[in-house]
């Protein structure tokens, strides 16, 4: 484990804030502002991906799944976000993973936030033009950066996807990057098969997002995105 600074968080001999960087989030965040930035940075993730998928550019790699589901059934975006992260929860049995509070409640919250915030885009830019779409394109993306690292550094435990990559990691041994990305070039394909939108912003959110996430996670993870409970 690593802390936000990039130095090993265990190693011996430590300065006297040593005890502080091995210590869980719960020390070093009140629980009161946890809670705050887990529903603030699922309902900030949830607004990110209403705005990359009405831009028109491209959206989300997940998000170009849950638009191409859509686009076949009919049904709103929210039951398609619910119903895909309850599937991905049921991957979790076999890779011996356990959900956790923020795990539920980034199903409930993402679901429930999604089909309002396209109502409200949709009202006030009915028809984004390319600068308008760039722009929402590009506003999505690092909202939904720092909507990433709010959620996941107030520890309350991963989304489902997440939760999928980081069990089939331990199950197979296999380096997170290649499992990362085999996950989101399958979900990406499916979902360009069913007719979601596939474009520049789907290339850019996934070399972009990370660094955001990143830069986010110094003041929005106090112990490094890495840490434990």
């Amino acid at each position: 484990m690593t802390t936000t600074t990039g130095r090993p968080a265990d190693h011996g001999v430590l300065p006297a804030t040593a005890p502080e960087e091995r210590s869980p989030a719960v020390v070093l965040m009140h629980p009161a502002r946890r809670v705050a930035q887990l529903l603030l940075g699922l309902v900030g993730f949830g607004v990110a991906t209403a705005m990359m998928l009405h831009s028109g550019q491209g959206a989300m790699p997940w998000a170009v799944l849950d638009q191409g589901i859509v686009d076949r059934t009919g049904l709103a975006y929210g039951w398609v976000v619910l119903g895909i992260g309850l599937l991905v929860m049921l991957a979790w049995i076999p890779l011996r993973q356990r959900p956790g509070v923020g795990t539920v409640a980034n199903i409930i919250v993402i679901s429930l936030v999604i089909d309002p915030a396209l109502w409200v885009l949709e009202r006030l830019l009915p028809t984004p033009g390319l600068p308008a779409g760039i722009a929402l394109a590009l506003g999505g993306i690092v909202l939904l950066g720092v909507s990433t690292a709010a959620y996941v550094g107030a520890r309350f435990g991963p989304g489902p996807r997440d939760g999928l990559m980081t069990g089939l990691v331990q199950q197979t041994g296999w380096p997170v990057w290649l499992v990362k990305t085999g996950i989101e070039v399958g979900v990406v394909l499916l979902g360009v098969l069913l007719g979601g939108t596939f474009g520049w912003a789907t290339v850019v959110f996934a070399f972009g997002v990370g660094p955001v996430v990143q830069v986010s996670a110094r003041w929005l993870a106090p112990s490094g995105l890495t840490g434990h409970h």
